[in-house]
């Protein structure tokens, strides 16, 4: 029977990352990952904020196969047939080191795994882990491929779906409310047409957040990010709201939806697919995070549900990285004490609650039910989009004053409705 010092299980961001900072110490890891290779079946809206973990993988980024170094921000209320936008941009976005870039995944963790690999971490392709191994109540090792291999300690990696945590006690089954479902498409363009559609120069990049008609009401947006020669375009649905509201259609009816509209067509028109995909997606937030250790084991990334949604930001694979490098340290310092009892791995969240990880899960932990107020999907869109609609509307005959106009559109019992929702979202 095999015996390694960890079992890393799943070799996205947070398995990877876990397995570079053990390899670094001289720790014998094995990451075992299910797919062809590291990154075959990751899908990613594609953005990673780089500011938060920088530092913790030192010598790391020399090389990374980063995409474009988002320069501009951009949001749109999408109504019925208008739509709302405004765009960002600051001089501290173009910074020497720019806060975030697009990614491919699967290009970045393919890349990511060679670095492992250098340092003398092994990934084991192909090989699914479909149990637990315990002894006397503790996790010490996994079954894959029907062979048993133990470990002092495992890392359960596996991602949104993650059975091993399961398994393990750490967490429930997976309720609808907590996941959403997001579907990708990669579309290839000339680098040039990207740099002309999206006011960006070359290595700079734009990222875009859509809201409103495209989700027919349901808790979800789009998204788009420019990559070097290319455009990652997605929509993300609440899956328990597409359970229950059957008349809004699929997830894949709803992004050819949003594909066609026609704020969306002109910025990929004569675009090549390139891949396309679809994964679930972790947005339970603060209230579903999963115990973060047991005995003999620790869940990292998605696994554990390290996933945020704000709204105007979405974020997860830093929150994947530095997860994995905690979960790693709290590993070292176990393995000094001689042994892997939860107390003894308790670092892990000690760590977390001190990093920049947990502090923000506990800041945004209302941000889930804020942003799942129905109003923002489809009352705020059209009431600003029919607000702009006549604002610029000129007539036949004399115009409005704008006064009229936005009382018209802004009664008292209106601006009412706003101020109560405006009071909830000074909550995230």
């Amino acid at each position: 029977m095999e015996k390694f010092d960890v079992i890393i299980v799943g070799a996205g961001l947070a398995g990877l990352a876990a397995a570079w900072t053990l390899a670094g110490e001289g720790v014998e890891a094995v990451v075992l990952e299910r797919g062809d290779y590291p990154g075959a079946k990751n899908v990613s809206g594609g953005r990673l904020y780089l500011n938060p973990v920088r530092d913790l993988f030192p010598g790391l980024w020399d090389g990374a196969p980063l995409e474009r170094a988002i320069v501009r921000e951009g949001a749109t209320l999408m109504a019925r047939n208008r739509s709302f936008t405004f765009h960002y941009t600051g001089s501290e976005l173009r910074a020497d080191r720019p806060q975030s870039y697009s990614v491919l995944r699967s290009k970045f963790d393919r890349w990511f795994a060679e670095r492992v690999e250098e340092r003398g971490g092994m990934i084991l392709a192909k090989t699914l882990v479909t149990d637990l191994v315990r002894e006397n109540g503790r996790v010490c090792g996994v079954v894959a491929g029907g062979d048993e291999l133990r470990a002092d300690a495992i890392i359960a990696c596996d991602g949104v779906l993650s059975l091993i945590p399961e398994k393990a006690g750490l967490r429930p089954p997976g309720r609808p409310h907590d996941y959403a479902v997001g579907i990708k498409e990669v579309i290839r363009l000339d680098p040039a047409v990207i740099n002309d559609r999206f006011g960006v120069g070359d290595g700079e990049g734009a990222a875009h957040l859509y809201a409103g008609d495209i989700t027919k009401g349901l808790f979800g947006g789009g998204f788009l990010y420019t990559n070097a020669d290319s455009v990652s375009l997605g929509l993300v649905v609440s899956i328990e709201d597409l359970a229950k509201e059957e008349a809004a259609g699929d997830a894949p009816s709803l992004f050819e939806a949003f594909k066609a509209r026609p704020e969306i067509a002109p910025l990929v028109r004569g675009g090549q697919t390139v891949e396309y995909g679809a994964h679930v997606i972790p947005e339970g937030g603060y209230r579903s995070l999963a115990r973060l250790v047991g005995d003999g084991i620790l869940a990292a990334g998605d696994s554990a549900g390290f996933a945020l949604n704000l709204g105007f930001t979405v974020r997860g694979m830093e929150y994947a990285l530095a997860s994995g490098h905690y979960a790693a340290k709290a590993v070292i310092e176990a393995r000094k004490a001689g042994r892997y009892d939860a107390a003894a791995l308790a670092s892990y969240q000690a760590s977390l609650e001190d990093s920049f990880v947990l502090h923000d899960f506990k800041t945004f932990k209302d941000a889930q039910r804020v942003l799942a107020n129905p109003h923002l999907f489809g009352h705020y869109p059209e009431l600003i989009g029919n607000l702009m609609r006549d604002l610029y509307a000129v007539p036949a005959g004399p115009k409005s004053p704008v006064f009229t106009t936005l009382r018209k559109h802004l009664p008292l019992s209106e601006l009412w409705t706003i101020l109560l929702d405006a009071k909830e979202v000074t909550k995230i």
